[in-house]
C-alpha cells in the first residue's frame, strides 16, 4: 500500500489531471480490485486536501456559526471569493478592497534570493538554510535586497487595489534589533539546517543538495519595514508593533 500512494502522488503531482484514470490489470473475483480502488481514492483525497480547499469546505460552519453569534440578527449581505494566486502579483480591480489582512505570511519571499550559487557551483551560504553566525556579508545583502524588492512590490500592487482611506493590517515574522544576524528565524532555521546536517553526516542526504537549500525568507526589523514603507510614499504608518514569542513549549 505505501508503494502504491507514492505512485499515486508522484502522478498526481507532476501531471495535475483534470481526469485521473486509474486501471487495475488483475483477475480478482472478490473485493480485492475495489480495495486498490478505494486506497488510490484516498491517496489522491489526502494529497489534494489543503488549506485552501479546507477553507471553502468551512464556509457553511462559518455561516452557522456568525449568524449564532448574532443572536438572530440579520447578517448583513456578503460574498466569499478565493483567488489562487500569489500575492506578488495585482489580485484585484483597482481601488476596490478597503481592508486587507495578513497573518504570518510577509516573511516569505517570492523566491529565493538570486546569486547564492556562484560559479561553478560553489554555493556561498554553505550548510546553512538561512542567515547565520557565519553567512558572509554579500549573501546577507542579496537576502535583504529579496526582501526590499518583495515588500515594496506588495505595497505598490496593493495600494493600487486598496480604496481611498482603507487600511492593512499585516503580521509577520521578523526581529527585535537592527542586528541581521541575530533574531528567532535564525535560531530556528539554525537548528534545521543543524538537523539537516545530521541526515548527511547519516549518509540520508546528500551533501550537495543541503548546501545548495536556501529559504525565500526574511525577518526584518521594525526599522527595516517602516523604512521601506516611507520609501514608497504609499501609506502612512498608524501602529506598529513587536511582539515577542515564547518558543519554549
Amino acid at each position: 500500500m505505501p508503494v502504491t500512494e507514492k505512485s499515486v502522488k508522484e502522478v498526481y503531482t507532476a501531471l495535475l489531471p483534470q481526469t485521473m484514470v486509474v486501471a487495475d490489470l488483475g483477475c480478482s473475483s472478490g473485493p480485492n480490485a475495489l480495495v486498490f480502488v478505494s486506497n488510490v481514492i484516498n491517496a489522491i483525497a489526502e494529497h489534494s486536501r489543503n488549506d485552501f480547499n479546507q477553507l471553502f469546505r468551512s464556509l457553511e460552519q462559518f455561516k452557522r456559526s456568525a449568524e449564532m453569534d448574532r443572536n438572530g440578527d440579520t447578517l448583513p449581505p456578503y460574498y466569499v471569493s478565493g483567488l489562487p494566486d500569489s500575492y506578488y502579483v495585482r489580485l484585484f480591480p483597482r481601488q476596490s478592497v478597503h481592508l486587507f489582512h495578513s497573518s504570518y505570511c510577509l516573511h516569505w519571499r517570492s523566491q529565493v534570493p538570486e546569486g547564492l550559487e556562484g560559479k561553478r557551483e560553489v554555493y556561498l551560504n554553505g550548510e546553512n538554510m538561512y542567515i547565520a553566525k557565519n553567512t558572509p556579508p554579500s549573501v546577507v545583502k542579496l537576502f535583504q535586497e529579496q526582501f526590499r524588492k518583495d515588500f515594496s512590490l506588495f505595497l505598490r500592487l496593493r495600494h493600487e487595489e486598496l480604496a481611498f482611506g482603507g487600511q492593512m493590517v499585516l503580521t509577520f515574522l521578523g526581529r527585535k534589533d537592527e542586528d541581521v544576524y541575530s533574531g528567532d528565524l535564525n535560531h530556528l532555521f539554525g537548528l534545521l539546517s543543524q538537523s539537516l546536517q545530521s541526515l548527511v553526516v547519516e549518509g540520508l542526504v546528500e551533501e550537495e543538495k543541503v548546501s545548495s537549500f536556501n529559504l525565500p525568507a526574511y525577518g526584518p526589523s521594525v526599522g527595516d519595514v517602516t523604512a521601506l514603507v516611507k520609501e514608497s510614499g504609499a501609506f502612512e504608518i498608524a501602529h506598529i508593533k513587536l511582539f515577542e514569542q515564547n518558543w519554549d513549549p
